[in-house]
């Protein structure tokens, strides 16, 4: 049931980015406001992922996970409709996106409930020398939403519906997946306490704190440790750090793929025939993507600073030969490569954050994990598209130097391999 929550999620997004570029070209829309209309969401994304991962703590992984979903459902079936409406001539382009921008945030503020639910309820029942390959299984129903999303997305461009045919086939798929979640995965009482601040409200100053039976690193805990975590927690703070400008060049790529598809194969013209190609790239990076987190990490037994760094320089050179392919295959291979890379990197970042702080605060760990992948698509697509649409070289030459930026900090001042993974009793 995780996994369907994270693949469901993962194919609807995938899906909505394979059609959004030929959705703004035949709207004549710039390609940066496409990209700047993800932004509230994103911004929304920072704030509340970190609320709702210590109300997991209380109410729960499952119930955040349904309020994740209903996020999504609602999200995607609004945001379909204000698009039709606009590609139909009903509103302006302008009130088109401003709506867009509106429904999405709906994502950002509620279906950010759900990831960092399934990430705590993982990490709460795997030993430390585990947890990377378990948070990397989970990271790869993402990774195989991020397949199937792309390759339904030109079947379902249906005449009567057009372009928002899978707005409305994911919205669907949602509804599935909560009854689904609802009937199936048993009422949640973690064998392990994330132990987080317990709040009546968002921002409320009591807490009450306990150790969980069993708890491993309960050890780790000193008294009067805080209960709630930050960007600036001095475990984590590297951690943030590699996440946040490697995030960035994620996002950076993703925000530029499918405009770079519809230039390098001449399709402005014909924006409804760009789904299929835009597709194809998209799923190519996601089969590299499962790859990675389904063969590499797990057959190589990578731990999280490896994975991290590794990660990183193949996402540089990827990067580099997708900036500088001309035609269909080159473009999806390169992509690939860097796809592969950020598989690599995304999990290695995550089980590194978890293994910094103990088991009793996973809860409090994935939301600040969630928080960092969400900041770094607040303005990261709409720079990327930005430098693109004014120098090629400029856009990706920006990607490459935050790899070797990560690169570089991550080699100085992650902790090793073999004292993160290490079992403690």
């Amino acid at each position: 049931m995780l996994f369907a929550v994270m693949l469901t999620t993962a194919a609807g997004n995938t899906a909505m980015q394979s059609v959004m570029p030929s959705i703004g070209t035949a709207m004549a829309v710039d390609d940066v406001w496409i990209s700047l209309a993800y932004t509230w969401s994103a911004l929304l994304w920072v704030v509340c992922a970190p609320i709702w991962a210590r109300r997991s703590d209380r109410r729960g992984r499952k119930a955040m996970m349904a309020l994740g979903l209903v996020g999504f459902i609602v999200s995607m079936g609004l945001c379909g409709l204000v698009l039709w409406f606009g590609l139909a001539g009903l509103l302006s382009a302008a009130w088109t996106l401003v709506l867009f921008a509106l429904f999405r945030a709906l994502y950002g503020g509620f279906g950010s409930a759900a990831p960092p639910a399934v990430q705590a309820y993982v990490a709460a029942r795997t030993p430390r020398s585990e947890r990377t390959e378990a948070l990397s299984l989970i990271a790869s129903s993402f990774g195989l939403g991020t397949v199937i999303g792309p390759a339904l997305a030109p079947l379902l461009v249906i005449p009567g519906i057009g372009l928002i045919g899978p707005f409305a086939a994911f919205a669907l798929l949602g509804v599935a997946a909560l009854v689904a979640l609802r009937i199936r995965l048993p009422n949640d009482e973690p064998q392990f306490a994330a132990r987080g601040a317990a709040y009546d409200a968002p921002y409320g100053s009591s807490s009450s704190t306990h150790a969980g039976k069993g708890d491993e690193d309960g050890a780790d805990m000193q008294p009067g440790e805080p209960g709630q975590l930050g960007w600036f927690e001095p475990r984590l703070r590297p951690w943030v750090i590699v996440g946040l400008l490697g995030g960035h060049a994620h996002a950076m790529v993703l925000g530029i793929a499918g405009f770079l598809v519809l230039d390098r194969l001449n399709l402005r013209d014909t924006p409804a025939e760009g789904t299929g190609p835009v597709g194809v790239v998209l799923m190519a990076g996601a089969i590299a993507t499962l790859l990675a987190q389904w063969g590499v990490i797990p057959r190589m037994n990578l731990g999280p600073r490896a994975a991290t760094l590794w990660g990183v320089a193949l996402a540089a050179l990827g990067v580099t030969l997708f900036g500088v392919a001309q035609e269909l295959h080159g473009i999806a291979l390169g992509y690939a490569v860097a796809s592969l890379g950020f598989g690599l990197f995304r999990p290695g970042f995550n089980a590194g954050a978890s293994l910094a702080v103990t088991r009793v605060e996973q809860g409090e760990a994935s939301g600040v994990v969630a928080s960092i992948t969400g900041a770094a698509f607040v303005f990261a697509p709409a720079l990327g598209v930005l430098l693109y649409n004014y120098s090629d070289w400029l856009g990706f030459a920006a990607i490459v130097a935050l790899c070797a930026t990560v690169f570089v900090i991550g080699w100085s001042s992650l902790g090793k391999d073999e004292v993160l993974t290490r079992d403690r009793r």
